[in-house]
């Protein structure tokens, strides 16, 4: 998934190695090679995709670098003592509960996060992904237990089980799970039943300030939703380069329509700029089936798309429901 950096870049950012380390060293014993403890002095082996990593038993200062762990970290109960922003304007990601992320110590920009302000929380268990930071994990490790999963998006049942691993939260997270299998399956219920949500094709459209516009399809955190639910896709999200998207202009938009009985969309960005006012305003736009049905919906970009975790997810379902419901 594509963000734009909305700070300078990681040179401005960061720390260089050296005095990341000497910050590290002062404040946290993880800054001389040795592996951060819990209170308790335990400690256990994750698997990473960056090879095993010991963290502590009971990790109490974690810092998460993307909206993936924060969604994570939340949902399991731990608050992080640290966390990168993306371009939203309310900061974290709206749909976060206000009372969940408050206090939680902003460490810079996702693509480009302050390892000085990293630092500085003496962060005893880092959460991330070699996609996004795998380039910072020498410097990263130097100050503190960091596990990375290999890729964000797509995978990300698998990477929240890496993440409740490290944090410690195994039993939360089976719970977690079979909390949101048995919603989805109550949604399946709402829309009719599995046999009537498979007919039913939905398509998920997002603008993006300075990029095509992207048709979504079937390798993909939202995607993943849709599939849960037993929901159909049209024919064009099987055109999507690596299963991820087909980009379009707007005077293709008309392909995100065909087949398609229900379109939500959402923008990231400014929406002239995304170039999502003149495409919701063209003819190619208002002549789609859907739009005809009055089965288009606009959609919350922070939650649809950025969110990537159990507790969007489940706030997604419950949208799916109270507009597929019949």
């Amino acid at each position: 998934m594509t963000r734009r950096p909305l700070h300078c870049g990681l040179a401005a950012g960061s720390l260089t190695v050296t005095a990341a380390l000497t910050l590290a060293a002062c404040g946290s014993d993880a800054g001389d090679g040795k592996t951060a403890q819990s209170a308790d002095g335990g400690t256990r082996t994750v698997k990473t995709a960056m090879g095993d990593v010991k963290v502590p038993a009971a990790p109490k200062r974690v810092v998460v670098l993307d909206t993936a762990e924060l969604d994570s970290a939340i949902t399991l109960g731990v608050k992080p003592v640290g966390s990168t922003h993306t371009g939203a304007e309310s900061g974290f990601l709206s749909y976060l509960p206000r009372e969940k992320v408050a206090g939680i110590k902003d460490v810079g920009e996702m693509m480009s996060p302050n390892l000085e302000a990293v630092a500085a929380l003496k962060p005893d268990l880092i959460l991330t992904s070699k996609v996004r930071h795998g380039a910072l994990y020498d410097e990263l490790k130097a100050l503190g237990p960091t596990v990375m999963t290999e890729n964000t998006g797509y995978p990300w049942k698998e990477n929240f089980q890496v993440h409740a691993d490290a944090l410690g939260k195994r039993a939360e997270a089976k719970r977690v799970v079979a909390g949101y299998t048995a919603r989805a399956a109550k949604v399946t219920d709402a829309v009719g039943g599995k046999e009537k949500a498979a007919k039913t094709n939905v398509n998920v459209v997002r603008f993006i300030e300075g990029a095509d516009i992207r048709i979504y399809g079937r390798k993909n955190y939202i995607a993943t939703v849709l599939a849960d639910v037993g929901l159909g896709r049209p024919a064009v999200a099987d055109k999507a380069k690596d299963g991820f998207s087909y980009d379009v202009s707007p005077e293709k938009i008309n392909l995100a329509g065909e087949d398609a009985d229900v379109v939500f969309h959402s923008t990231y960005g400014d929406p002239e700029k995304a170039k999502e006012t003149r495409t919701l305003n063209s003819g190619l736009w208002k002549n789609m089936p859907a739009a005809k049905a009055d089965k288009v919906f606009g959609v919350e970009d922070e939650l649809w798309i950025q969110g990537i975790g159990y507790t969007a997810a489940n706030k997604i379902l419950d949208e799916l429901r109270g507009h597929l419901a019949t």
